[in-house]
Order: structure tokens, then sequence, then C-alpha cells
């Protein structure tokens, strides 16, 4: 029969469970409260009360951008580019550490077996005889386990796992602003294409214009100076398409770089048609921000673990227990190794409180909680960050439509010159150089209302990225025992 352990076994046991029972129950922590954000209530009056559509946070990129072309880049952006893979693997390298950090709260527990065997001489030996002995073991470990009575480790593990959700947000904004790029580099590659369009038809119609003039030269019909006029708007004509053409090219390479792969196909050279590319967005209200911006999302989990490093430098200055122990068998010969009476145990609780250690706890203490600060002024910044940039977008939006409406009529107007300038100069009541200057006015109203048409559309992208987009995707749920 198995005898029964000693009374003193059995007080060690229980003082051990109940040592267990409360390791992590306590945490020194500060109680986190999330400031209150430092900006006004509403947009400035930007927006109308009956604004109608959706709100950005409801609405997917796929849903906002309608344009078949544009959901495909975007698609092929989110698979290939390497800031979005790169964040994607920071935010794993963080998921890694977290658990590493995890794993402390638990003991490690491990089988080992040794051996040995030595001789001592007869002059070390109280008999004066050499002695050859051995020692054979085969247990069954617990390393080290600190008993987290004050909360150390907990607090360790929650700021890990604060940096970790800190990290998939930051993935999360960077998903957003990748789209926001593809989507705004599209618009300025429709407005280039349509742009060259433009020029290179009004490139034409002035050679054709050059052709006629120099045969009308020829046959002393008209002046050498009026020629050299028409030659002057072609060249100019001319430049203004290298120049246009040179800019597509670049824009197109930008784009093959977000992509991370060749944009393949993209539609022919025409106007694009304004409505088709965007759905129509609501902002809501500022305090909305604080749960649809990822980045804001990203500055509360870094504050969220600045809290925690505080509870953790705070434990310190109270005393560490760790348990160490082993259960096995032993025996001096490996034959009788498992034999009955070779049960052999240690039992080991280590207790440490430095005295005197320079001041290093109370800096680490102070330094902690300095951090702390930085990151509460840091997530103060990021709220004032994303409502700027949320009020620019909208007045960019209210002032560009504007400003578009205003360029449209601007362009009626030059095109009504520009008939008019022609009919007087076939009339013989005005000078070619009228015609001239009235088409050079033209070129110019045609291309500044393509531009106000795609900073339009590209500051309702930039309100989309501003106000959170779809960026709310689900955390993984996470394991905090």
């Amino acid at each position: 029969m198995t005898p029964s352990p000693p009374p003193r076994t059995l007080r060690h046991v229980a003082a051990t469970a109940a040592l267990a029972a409360l390791a992590g129950c306590a945490s020194m922590a500060p109680p986190h409260a999330t400031p209150p954000p430092p900006v006004p209530g509403d947009w400035l009056g930007y927006v109308a009360a009956d604004t109608s559509g959706a709100h950005a946070a409801d609405l997917s990129w796929q849903t906002y951008f309608r344009d078949p072309v544009l959901q495909r880049l975007i698609e092929t952006a989110l698979a290939n580019n390497r800031d979005l893979r790169v964040a994607a693997l920071r935010a794993e390298e963080a998921r890694a550490a977290f658990r590493i950090q995890r794993a402390d709260q638990f003991p490690a527990i491990g089988i080992g077996a040794q051996g040995a065997r030595a001789r001592v001489p007869g002059d070390l030996n109280v008999s004066g005889a050499s002695v050859v002995a051995g020692e054979y073991r085969a247990e069954v470990g617990l390393s080290s386990w600190e008993l987290d009575l004050w909360g150390r480790v907990r607090s360790l593990k929650a700021s890990a796992l604060q940096r970790w959700l800190a990290t998939e947000a930051g993935a999360r904004a960077v998903e957003l602003a990748l789209i926001g790029q593809v989507a705004d580099g599209y618009l300025g590659l429709r407005e280039l294409d349509e742009r060259v369009m433009l020029a290179r038809r009004t490139v034409e119609a002035h050679e054709e214009s050059y052709r006629i003039f120099g045969r009308r030269h020829d046959v002393g019909a008209t002046s050498r100076l009026e020629l050299t006029q028409v030659q002057t708007l072609l060249t100019q004509a001319q430049a203004l398409l290298a120049q246009l053409e040179l800019a597509r090219a670049n824009q197109l390479h930008a784009l093959g770089q977000l992509l991370g792969a060749h944009p393949g196909p993209l539609p022919e050279a025409a106007p694009f048609d304004e409505t088709l590319v965007l759905a129509e967005l609501a902002p809501g209200l500022p305090s909305d921000l604080l749960a649809s911006r990822p980045d804001i999302a990203a500055a509360e989990h870094l504050l969220r673990a600045a809290g925690a490093d505080v509870g953790a430098a705070r434990a310190a200055f109270f005393p560490r227990i760790a348990l160490t122990g082993s259960w096995g068998s032993a025996s001096a010969e490996l034959d009788g190794l498992f034999d009955s009476g070779s049960r052999a145990w240690t039992f080991v609780p280590v207790l440490s409180l430095p005295i005197f250690d320079g001041g290093r706890r109370r800096a680490n203490l102070a330094l902690s909680e300095v951090r702390h600060d930085i990151r509460v002024a840091e997530y103060e910044k990021s709220v004032q960050t994303a409502f700027r940039e949320v009020v620019d977008a909208l007045a960019a939006c209210r002032w560009l439509a504007e400003q578009r409406d205003v360029q449209r009529i601007a362009l009626d107007a030059a095109s009504e010159r520009a008939r008019l300038a022609q009919l007087r100069y076939d009339a013989g009541s005005a000078t070619y150089l009228e015609v001239l200057d009235a088409q050079r006015a033209l070129l110019a109203a045609e291309q500044q209302l393509v531009q106000a048409r795609r900073a339009l559309l590209s500051s309702q992208v930039a309100l989309y990225a501003a106000l959170g987009g779809s960026s709310q995707a689900t955390v993984p749920p996470v394991s905090t025992y």
C-alpha cells in the first residue's frame, strides 16, 4: 500500500494551490479612460441638416466606388501592394509577440533525465578508500513559474494584446489609405486621358488651320503675320499635348506601383460619368470618427497598452514569488531507477525583492507614466487630425462643386466667343488674332473644366477615407486568459 504524504507536504500543496488561485487576480494598471474628443461637436456648418446618402462606415468600397474598372484595380492593389503586405505581416508579428507574452502566465513543465558517475579519491574520502558513485534521475519539472500576485505578468500580457490590436487597426488604416490612393490615381489617369483627347483634337484642328493658311499664303490671300499666328497656336497646342502625355505616363507608372502589378486594360479616353464613379455619402457626426477611423482605434489601443505598462512598472515594487519543483525517480544505479522507493521530489519557492537598485524601478515607473501621457496626447492629436481631414474634404466638396459649375458656364462662354470670333473674321469684321485668342481661351476653359471635375471627385474620395470608409473589419477573437 502506498504511504500517504506527510502533513507538511499537504500544507505545501494547499498553500501552493491558494497562491495559484490568487495569481493574476490583482492589477495595478490605472483604469482606462478615453480622453474626451478635443474637437467641436459638428462640422462647422459644411453639412446641411437634410444631408442624404449613407454613412461611410456602412458603405463597403465595392458599394461606394461603382466603376467596374476601378473596382478591379482596387482588388488588384489589395492583393499585391507591398505596403499592405508589410502591414499585415506586422500584425502577425505583434500577434506572435502577444502569444509569447501570454505564455508567461502558465507554468513551463518539462520532462528530463540525467545520469552521472564520479570517482572520489581516497584522500578526499572519510574512509580513506576511493569511491565510485553514480546518480540517475528521471523527472517532470516545473521551472521558475512566477505567481502573479500583483498583476505584473498580467499587465505585460495586456500591453502585448493592445499592441497587437493596434497593429491590426494600423493594417486597416493602410488598407483604407491604399483604396483611396488607387481611386485618386485612377481618377487622375482618367482626367489626363480626357485632357489628352481634348489637346489632340485641338492639335488636329490647328494643323488643318495651318495647312489652309499656308496655301492661302502661297497664293497671296493672307499675310505672313497671320500664318505665324496660326503656327504659334499650333505649337502651343502641341507642347501642351506632349506635356499631358508625359504626365499620363507618370500617372500610369505610379498607379502600377500602387497596384503592385500592371493595371491591365483601361477604358478608352472618353469623358467619364461622374455619377458612375461614387455613391452618395453622408458624413454623420464628429463623434462617429471614434468608432470608424482605424488610426484613432490604433491610437486608443496604444493608450491602453501604455496604461498596462504603468501597471507592470508599479507591480515591480512588490515581492516576486517564483516556484520551481520536480517530481520523479532517482537511484544510484541505472537498473534501479524505477524500483519501489526511488521516488524523489523537490519544491523550491523563491521570494525576491530588490532593496537597492539605484532608483531603477522608480525611474522605470516614471518612464511608463510619461509614455502614457504621450499616448494621451497622441490620441487627442489623431482625433484632431481626423476632424481636420473631414472638414477639409467637406469644404473641398462644397466649393469644388461650385467651381465646377462656374467652370461649365465659363466653357459655354468661351465656346460662344470662339464661334462669334470666327464669324466676325469670316465677315471681315475682325483680325485672325481675335480668333486665335478666343480659341486659346476655349482650350484653357476645356482643360480647366476637366481639372475641376476630377478635383471634385478626388475630394469625395478623400471624404470617404477621412470618415473611415469600410475599415471596421472584424478583429479575430482574441483569447485573453
